[in-house]
């Protein structure tokens, strides 16, 4: 039985309360105490709150008492554990002396063990590592090996008085690290929905995808810059075996050689200076499962070739600095926007390594060959611009589509996609005409025609209140109210008042 007494903040009232009970002999299992609150565990249950209460009632100050279900204790603690047994990620508190006082439901499952069974146990007979901890005595991350399997434990210490009294050793497996590491990477399942375009082309590359999904084969992606060949990855990825898995990606053009075959393999504890004192694991065994995309392969040195043509042999990968090789299991798709055949003639690329690569293969056109998906494209475009940029209904005029259906696109897919955004942004009005376009290499001719000479800017100064006088003379026309302006500009209409005040603009 468990009894709430609630009373006034009165000096020895805990002391009288349980003097009553004493006198009358009713035992006490537990007892909790707070401000305004007294809280009690009867060990006979068969005592009716009715004989109790004209007892407790007596004693100056009590306001009420009542049966509970639960002391707030007791109701913290049960709705810790259900936490922690709802947490996926196996958790360990240990004292001092590192001898475990509680794990969690996947802990005692990752151990084949009850949590009875392990309290008491010294850590290091589950951990062989090290714990950093203690050397530094900070929250740390360190690689471990807890039950024949490889995790990252984050260490949290528990201190008293600056001086450790023990830790919260929270587990995460690779496996979960390369799935969160994937979803921060590529966010929303790719599906064939996400390749937009009706054309003869798309459709055939749509169908080549789909078959290409369920083998688990390498696939070599290629096409011109802008064209979604990392679209066309995930969509192989999302829609294969291998889709609950990570899928994790990398531009082999924008690493430097040492950086990229350390994020590729991962490196040893103590590799090279700067690195984590601990270790770091690669995409590789990160990604164990799933699929690793190397975007512009062809970029790829030498070297690296030949290391990871060694590793597509017998997927083994040995850490940079390291002497122990892991077994993963992953799928690789590559993509470039160079002809690979003719860098293997040039022996710029290893021949072995490009048929490995390059057992199935997928061509994405330029968008030029498939300008009959730009009416689709643009459309889905504007409309993910104008939520961004919080606008309504954008549409382009047909003589605007026109125009932007006769241009070529060099940059293709992501040009296009640019080029829509900025249009969205600086919209005024929601039609975009065709005159409100104006394309990448025009605006490079503008600014190509902005002539600075040297000699004739003074100072910063100088400068801007040129260049303010310019704007000004420019679109006062167009806007001719301070408020117009204000508005095309962005800025209060008091200082564009003054502005052209100060220019002597009328």
């Amino acid at each position: 039985m468990r009894i709430e007494i609630a009373s006034l903040d009165r000096v020895g009232i805990t002391q009288e309360i349980l003097a009553v009970f004493s006198a009358k002999g009713w035992n006490l299992l537990a007892m909790e105490v707070s401000q305004y609150h007294t809280y009690v565990q009867l060990k006979d249950t068969n005592i009716p709150l009715a004989i109790i209460e004209p007892e407790l009632i007596k004693i100056s100050g009590l306001k009420a008492i009542r049966e509970i279900e639960l002391l707030p204790g007791e109701r913290k603690s049960q709705q810790l554990e259900v936490l922690l047994a709802n947490i996926p990620e196996p958790i360990i508190d240990i004292d001092k002396n590192g001898i475990i006082l509680m794990v969690n439901k996947a802990a005692s499952i990752a151990l084949d063990s009850s949590a009875d069974q392990l309290i008491g146990d010294p850590l290091n007979s589950h951990i062989k590592e090290k714990l950093r901890i203690y050397l530094s005595g900070q929250s740390t991350t360190q690689e471990i090996t807890f039950a024949n399997q490889q995790y990252y434990a984050d260490i949290t210490p528990v201190k008293s008085e600056e001086s450790i009294n023990g830790a919260v050793i929270v587990l995460r497996s690779l496996a979960n690290v390369g799935r969160h590491l994937s979803q921060y990477q590529q966010g929303q399942v790719g599906g064939f929905d996400s390749i937009i375009g009706n054309s003869e082309t798309i459709k055939q590359i749509k169908s080549q995808t789909k078959r290409f999904a369920s083998l688990d084969l390498p696939v070599l992606i290629t096409g011109e810059t802008g064209t979604g060949k990392e679209l066309l990855a995930k969509a192989l990825h999302d829609n294969g075996n291998r889709s609950s898995k990570p899928f994790l990606a990398i531009n082999c053009a924008a690493l430097p050689e040492h950086l990229l075959e350390s994020e590729l393999f991962g490196y040893a504890p103590g590799a090279f200076t700067g690195a984590q004192s601990g270790g770091k694991p690669g995409l590789f065994e990160l990604a164990n499962g799933g699929s690793v995309f190397l975007d512009e392969i062809a970029e790829m040195p030498i070297y690296l070739q030949a290391k990871l043509l060694r590793f597509l042999q017998d997927f083994q990968i040995r850490r940079v600095g390291g002497v122990k090789d892991r077994k993963v299991d992953i799928r690789i798709i590559s993509a470039s926007h160079q002809n690979i055949a003719e860098q293997v003639k040039e022996k710029l690329f290893r021949e072995d390594l490009y048929y490995r690569l390059n057992v199935l293969n997928l061509d994405l056109p330029a968008l030029n060959k498939r300008s009959d998906d730009i009416p689709l494209l643009v459309e889905h475009f504007i409309n993910n611009a104008a939520k961004q940029v919080n606008q309504a209904n954008i549409t382009l005029s047909s003589q605007a589509l026109e125009k932007v259906c006769a241009y070529s696109w060099p940059g293709n897919v992501r040009q296009l996609q640019n080029v829509l955004f900025r249009l969205a942004a600086l919209a005024e009005s929601n039609i975009i005409e065709a005159q409100d376009i104006v394309f990448d290499e025009q605006l490079e001719n503008q600014r190509n025609e902005l002539d600075i000479e040297d000699s004739k800017v003074q100072n910063w100064q100088q400068a801007q209140q040129k260049f303010e006088q310019e704007l000004l003379n420019a679109l006062y026309p167009l806007y001719p109210s301070t408020r117009k302006l204000a508005d095309r500009l962005q800025v209060s209409h008091n200082k564009i008042a003054m502005k052209l005040r100060q220019y002597e603009i009328k």
